[in-house]
């Protein structure tokens, strides 16, 4: 895909060869000067027109490619409601990508009879490739959270529904060597997985796949209090098969106030011209008040553009759900 940032050089290689051809053409024929210099720039006129028109046509596809890509990652990924059963909720994701937002992260969190449950997830790469695996793990959990039990059930079918996927793109690559398990390098994609219950009570349920732990943020008088949460980390999903005993395990609680930050790696691995990663948890720490979800969301986003100077190496994803219940 041609990007913007490249059309001034095509518009300019254009115009050169056909100004080249052109004065070549007629300085090497026999003749008068006068009328030789008018032809060379009717020929320079011509291939200005001609670029322009050429310029003109390649960004409408680049209008139209940017559209089809941002409606695809909406499709994926939902508006996050602003409120979920007494949580306040805002979320971004920013694409490492050129010329269109798409990614491979995830997120979600849907009211259940269980609780909110919460999805955060990175699936390996970025772009239109991981746009597939995002988009089958996200429709499995849209469905069992609200069917499974436990967290450990939701989290079987999001692994089934990525196998799935997996295998059907690799069979699509290469239909004549497929008559068994497709061997491709689709089949070596995974994804990190958080899934996080969040009980009536604030009880917090976790099980995490491979996943950066979320931070919490409980409100002080001087310095905000930023900790991050933490316990068993099982391999990212499509690495190896999902324990058949893993279940969900405490990891504490999100009380009247407090504020969970969730976030893909790209968020802390992203780096500055010297090399030094991103601090989120002092970016967390010194936000300003009021910290909602919203400004949360919005200072790190600007943060992280600071930072890396709007060239982001990994996609990021950024979720963040504040107890707002009484």
């Amino acid at each position: 895909m041609i990007t913007r940032g490249e059309m001034p050089q095509l518009r300019r290689v254009c115009v050169v060869a056909w100004g080249g051809v052109a004065v070549s053409w007629e300085l090497a024929t026999s003749g008068r000067l006068a009328p030789s210099l008018a032809t060379c720039a009717a020929f320079l006129l011509l291939a200005t027109g001609w670029a322009l028109h050429v310029r003109s046509g390649l960004l409408g596809e680049l209008r139209r490619s940017q559209e089809i890509a941002g409606a695809a990652q909406r499709a994926v990924l939902r508006p996050m409601p602003g409120r979920i059963d007494g949580l306040i909720s805002a979320a971004a994701q920013l694409s490492a990508s050129r010329g269109a937002a798409v990614g491979g992260d995830l997120y979600e969190a849907v009211p259940t009879a269980h609780g909110v449950r919460v999805v955060i997830g990175d699936v390996r790469g970025h772009g239109l490739p991981a746009l597939g695996a995002a988009a089958a793990v996200l429709g499995a959990f849209r469905e069992a959270a609200y069917d499974e039990a436990t967290l450990g059930g939701v989290l079987r079918r999001m692994e089934r529904a990525l196998g799935r996927h997996l295998r059907d793109r690799a069979r699509a690559e290469h239909p004549a060597a497929c008559t068994g398990e497709p061997q491709s390098p689709s089949a070596e994609e995974f994804v990190t997985v958080l899934l996080l219950q969040i009980a009536p009570d604030g009880t917090l349920l976790a099980l995490n796949c491979g996943h950066p732990w979320p931070y919490r943020i409980r409100p002080a008088q001087r310095l905000t209090d930023v900790q991050a949460l933490d316990g068993e980390t099982l391999p990212p999903l499509g690495v190896v098969p999902v324990p058949a005993q893993a279940q969900p395990h405490p990891v504490g609680e999100l009380r009247p106030g407090e504020t969970l930050f969730l976030h893909t790696d790209g968020a802390e691995e992203a780096r500055d011209a010297a090399g030094a990663f991103f601090p989120l948890r002092s970016v967390l720490a010194q936000a300003p008040a009021p910290r909602t979800p919203a400004r949360l969301v919005a200072g790190v986003h600007a943060a992280l553009l600071r930072h890396t100077g709007g060239r982001l190496a990994d996609d990021v994803a950024l979720l963040v759900l504040s107890n707002d219940r009484s």
